[in-house]
């Protein structure tokens, strides 16, 4: 009580400009790495129910999805080649040797030859500087003939990629992740150019298998700018009641079990075990892990972040990996890719 008549009898003294007030930390300075491998155990897990049909769950095959939407694609490009004498194009960016990144591009190329697109590449060593990758970013800017870029994410832990995707031109940014694109995405009332694609193909497969998403709850799995923040928008914008969950979130099997709608984005390893699924959800599998495998081609097999033998006895559909979510998210790349480019040359 002393201290505080003594601090109000000071204050009084002083004018409002001498005194100092607390200023709120940064929020940057409050961003953390999300690291679940050290956070979290399955040590405390109920027992697994069963589905309430009692039969396996129904698989939603991403990869017939998809090759409906790049033959729709596919035609499109024909006519636009027919009409004006061009086609869309599209230049990835990749920094280092990452396994998954590979994966990703090598699908994106074949994906582009199957339409019709034009492709470019920039490859860069991981020891490359901001200034190597934002030059190249400039370059394909400027080329007429390339519609959409995109820089293979995530970049190596000392690049800045808000600083990297501040160079992009919007008008390319067909993997949605500009700040302005992402800003609509999250504002009600405004149009982003390009939804981020793999959010964007999350949905699509929602739709497409007839899954009921206003009013409903969904839980989204990881929080990176690349996946769980845009699902996390655009679940919203469709009017789902929407939870994420992170690496520093408490008892989270507890939140995914309310889920009727659960898309597993951490990047781990069958972390989402049957014990956290609510009997009966819809589960999106996003999840790209390579694991060890020498009698793969690759020397490594894929799998996803859920683990798929007991999420198909108590998830009422579940999407698989390879097959689910990652054809969609190319699908969808190829789309925004289109639209953009009938924007760009004015062709509708």
């Amino acid at each position: 009580m002393v201290w505080e008549r003594s601090m109000n009898k000071l204050s009084r003294g002083l004018s409002s400009s001498q005194i100092r007030k607390p200023r709120p930390p940064s929020l940057v300075s409050l961003d953390l790495i999300d690291e679940w491998s050290s956070t979290f155990t399955h040590s405390h897990s109920p027992p697994i129910q069963k589905s309430i049909n009692n039969d396996s769950a129904r698989i939603i095959d991403g990869r017939s999805a998809a090759e409906e939407i790049k033959s729709s694609i596919a035609v499109e490009v024909s006519r636009m080649k027919e009409s004006i004498g061009k086609v869309p194009g599209l230049a990835v960016i990749l920094v280092g040797q990452r396994r998954d990144s590979l994966a990703y591009v090598r699908n994106k190329i074949m994906a582009c030859h199957e339409v019709g697109f034009r492709f470019s590449i920039a490859e860069l060593p991981e020891s490359c500087t901001e200034d190597d990758v934002c030059d190249a970013l400039s370059n394909y800017n400027k080329d007429a003939s390339i519609h959409g870029i995109l820089v293979q994410l995530p970049l190596p832990q000392h690049f800045d990629e808000g600083k990297i995707l501040n160079v992009l031109s919007l008008e390319k940014d067909v993997d949605g992740f500009h700040p302005l694109n992402i800003g609509n995405l999250a504002i009600q009332g405004r149009e982003p150019l390009f939804i981020p694609c793999t959010a964007k193909g999350c949905i699509e497969l929602l739709l497409s298998s007839d899954v009921e998403i206003v009013g409903k709850r969904a839980v989204v799995i990881g929080r990176s700018n690349i996946v769980g923040l845009p699902t996390f928008l655009l679940l919203q914008r469709h009017h789902a009641t929407v939870s994420i969950v992170h690496a520093y979130s408490e008892n989270p099997e507890i939140i995914t079990r309310e889920a009727d709608i659960l898309v597993a984005a951490a990047g781990v390893p069958n972390l989402v075990r049957g014990s956290w699924l609510k009997p009966g959800a819809v589960v999106l599998d996003v999840g790209i892990n390579p694991i060890e495998d020498p009698e793969s081609e690759h020397g490594y097999r894929l799998i996803g972040d859920v683990c798929f033998e007991e999420a198909v006895r108590i998830a009422s559909a579940v999407t698989p990996v390879p097959g689910g979510v990652g054809p969609m998210t190319v699908a969808m790349l190829l789309l925004n890719t289109l639209e953009a480019a009938k924007r760009a040359l004015c062709f509708t």
